[in-house]
């Protein structure tokens, strides 16, 4: 029998987030003190991303000690600094025999045309992420963390788009958990993967209803020169069952059928859609079956992200329309 679990309760792995509201970005931090193994699958063109390659199951490394979402692009790829700052001052961290190195993955998505541009998540939004994560973990869906600038729906311009956030859903059979944590910054629109309907995206004409932005697409095939006004989906699926990297990295890719039931179109070249996948404790569990419940739970996350969102900075959230 499956059922539903806070998603704090999938494991031994803290979440912390800090965000500037008037800014309109963030960080969520999620750190595992003894280390998670971890893979990683990107499926969009413009990924902003640091370490990806340590999660590639090539390179020597066999576990990490955090990740990090972050709002900013690159620019606020210099989060994971304060969280290794607050790591190694904690005496977390790969042992090199001279210093102690924590081990650090972080994707950022693009919210520098929400609030103010010049402001980005920095070492110290950060540090203070990762010190709430390990003292205090505040994880909550809406418009905090990395989901404080996110936003859906761009194509025709951020006018049209509306306020989306970060997202979460988690599930339990017997000693087996799988959860996901989303930020839903897509390009596209996002729909309800079991009736199909479309819940958030591109506003229509007089910004009170909703339009495809797939039907948008087809009236013109001329070369849109730039689409990077505020894109990229990125997700952390963590599990209790014991995988090693090349199995969480299949895992990930898995989990990315979420993506694509939810949110049309996807993985497009102005995202950066990418999914971390972690093992988190020891339980024995198949691998394609996790990798089909990791798929469940990234599109519940996502439907959650929109759902539990707040209308901020002129964009409206699925609650405005809803009139709730």
């Amino acid at each position: 029998m499956m059922i539903e679990i806070p998603v704090t309760e999938v494991g031994p792995i803290s979440v912390g987030q800090t965000e500037n509201t008037e800014a309109a970005t963030g960080c969520t931090v999620f750190i595992a003190p003894e280390g998670m193994r971890a893979g990683l699958d990107v499926r969009g063109g413009g990924p902003a991303s640091r370490e990806s390659q340590l999660l590639n199951p090539l390179m020597a490394a066999q576990s990490i000690h955090a990740i990090v979402l972050a709002g900013g692009s690159a620019y606020g790829l210099g989060t994971a600094n304060g969280v290794m700052q607050y790591l190694e001052e904690h005496g977390i961290g790969y042992d090199t025999g001279f210093a102690l190195v924590p081990l650090v993955a972080q994707s950022d998505i693009y919210d520098l045309s929400v609030g103010d541009a010049s402001v980005r998540p920095d070492a110290a939004m950060g540090y203070e992420a990762a010190r709430l994560a390990m003292e205090a973990p505040n994880y909550g869906d809406g418009n905090y963390g990395a989901g404080c600038g996110a936003t859906v729906g761009k194509l025709a311009g951020m006018e049209y788009c509306m306020k989306s956030g970060i997202g979460s859903y988690a599930v339990q059979i017997g000693e087996l958990k799988v959860g996901a944590v989303v930020v839903v910054n897509a390009l596209g629109d996002v729909y309800d993967w079991k009736t199909g309907t479309q819940i958030a995206g591109m506003l229509n004409e007089d910004k009170d209803g909703l339009r495809s932005t797939a039907e948008f697409m087809r009236q013109s095939y001329a070369v849109v020169d730039n689409k990077f006004t505020g894109n990229t989906t990125v997700c952390v699926v963590f599990t209790n069952a014991a995988f090693d990297k090349a199995q969480l990295c299949k895992i990930a890719g898995m989990a990315h059928d979420g993506y694509a039931r939810c949110i049309n179109p996807v993985h497009t070249s102005a995202d950066g859609d990418s999914i971390y996948a972690a093992s988190i404790g020891d339980v024995a569990a198949d691998q394609d079956m996790v990798g089909v419940l990791s798929a469940e739970v990234v599109s519940e996350a996502i439907i959650r992200a929109v759902e539990n969102a707040e209308g901020a900075y002129g964009y409206p959230s699925v609650r405005d329309l809803r009139g709730e």
